[in-house]
């Protein structure tokens, strides 16, 4: 570990004037989810109008930041993302927040060789102890941004959850400044309830999990769905190795069904590399040594993931064309979310001994009262494909699952037809055969098993 080395020893001061070093043109990293600041936003809000071009690098906002609140026509201050919350994308909408696209376990990559270094990196962490300011859940790519900053300034609180893992801590040795936080409660990501079609989704995927499988769950009601699922499925010794620690993953594990016994990789450890969710979660997380909070390019990165026999990774997408490319990340050219570690996690499970992939998604969407299909011809103009046809796995919807691995460009248009909503089956077909992506005379019934 390359470890900074600050000019002087770390010195004290208030978020104003903390906020007071900042020039016109710098690049500020607000770090990521619940360790973005909150004190030194407030204070940087109060000035921004002084300031010009100041750009503000964070990803998924988890409340609204005071910097952009203060500057609602985006003339001072700009917000770049590298994984959007609601919060985000509404700026996006508005022209003042940008997207990065990238896989996230490379983002520790492209701060060390890509993006040039950082003005200042103001991040939470708990307070000093034992010569450390331990970050908690949000590991991630801070060790690259510390490397590669100016300055570093830690805004203290005692709410963040204590967590173990390399990466995790900062030592006092590499901070500039320190601001006294007000220790407030942190941000919570609510799990919305599990809809009859999260449930028919998640039940389908609990056929193919086997004991020992070693988890990744993406964000979203269908898989939080096949947590809730498996804990009464009777599969046991379950491994975690993921991105994102959600309530799900931290009710299997209070169940006692999270052992890792099978792991080949951190055998009796969950692994992720940060966490958000409710008041719950945080407290299960504070210093339990049965979880490690470890950097992205480990958690993330296929050749790792692929290491734990039965790796089983679990994500949700918003559209699925007939080849089999999921768009998971924009609406046409309204950007949503990001790539993530979407597209890592396939790969990687996929290349574990008895590794599986599923993507999963409800066959039907409303909007302004029609009834869309989620299953279609074409994706719609604009989107942006996150996995590719060649690295999809499994696909799930309420009408049953398939395996496309191996399957010809009819045989999976089939698949998927048999998987969209009946009332869009007719016209699907009929475009495949258009297209002729079904082939005359074709009658291969795509291997579909349904509930």
């Amino acid at each position: 570990m390359i470890m900074r080395k600050a000019a002087a020893p770390a010195r004290t001061i208030t978020a104003a004037e903390a906020a007071g070093l900042v020039r016109s043109g710098m690049w500020l990293d607000y770090g990521g989810v619940i360790s973005q600041p909150d004190l030194f936003d407030v204070a940087l809000g109060a000035r921004i109008t002084e300031l010009a071009d100041i750009k503000i690098r964070n990803t998924l906002s988890m409340r609204p930041r005071a910097v952009m609140e203060a500057d609602p026509e985006g003339r001072h201050v700009h917000m770049v993302s590298l994984h959007m919350s609601g919060y985000d994308r509404g700026l996006h909408a508005q022209g003042r927040c940008s997207y990065t696209p990238l896989n996230l376990g490379e983002i520790s990559d492209y701060y060390r060789r890509f993006l040039d270094p950082v003005d200042i990196l103001i991040v939470k962490a708990r307070p000093l102890e034992d010569g450390w300011f331990n970050l908690g859940p949000s590991n991630l790519w801070m060790r690259a941004v510390i490397e590669r900053a100016r300055l570093v300034i830690i805004e203290t609180c005692a709410s963040l959850p204590h967590v173990y893992g390399e990466g995790s801590a900062i030592h006092e040795s590499e901070v500039d400044y320190v601001i006294e936080g007000d220790h407030a409660p942190l941000p919570e990501l609510p799990n919305a309830g599990a809809t009859a079609v999260d449930e028919a989704v998640a039940r389908l995927i609990i056929g193919e999990i086997e004991d020992g499988a070693c988890l990744q769950i993406g964000i979203g009601g269908m898989p939080n769905a096949v947590c809730s699922l498996l804990a009464h499925s009777g599969i046991r010794d379950l491994g975690v190795h993921t991105e994102m620690l959600t309530d799900g993953i931290a009710d299997l594990y209070r169940a006692g069904l999270v052992t890792g016994a099978h792991k080949r990789l951190d055998p009796g450890k969950a692994v992720f590399t940060f966490a958000a969710g409710t008041k719950p979660l945080y407290d299960t997380i504070d210093r339990n040594q049965d979880l490690l909070c470890l950097p992205v390019e480990y958690t993330n990165s296929p050749h790792i993931v692929m290491q734990n026999p039965r790796a089983t990774a679990i994500n949700s997408t918003t559209q699925i064309d007939l080849t089999g490319q999921a768009a998971s990340e924009s609406d046409g050219n309204r950007h949503l979310t990001g790539t993530g570690g979407q597209a890592q996690f396939v790969r990687g499970a996929y290349a574990a001994e008895r590794g599986k992939s599923f993507i999963c998604l409800p066959s039907t969407y409303d909007k302004r009262g029609e009834r869309r299909s989620r299953i279609v011809f074409n994706l719609t103009p604009g989107n942006i494909v996150t996995t590719t046809r060649a690295d999809m796995m499994y696909v799930v919807t309420e009408y049953g699952i398939v395996n496309l691995k191996g399957k010809s460009a009819p045989e999976r248009a089939r698949a998927l037809i048999q998987l969209a909503h009946p009332d869009f089956r007719e016209g699907l077909e009929r475009q495949a055969h258009e297209a002729r992506l079904l082939p005359r005379g074709f009658s291969f019934v795509g291997g579909v098993r349904t509930g």
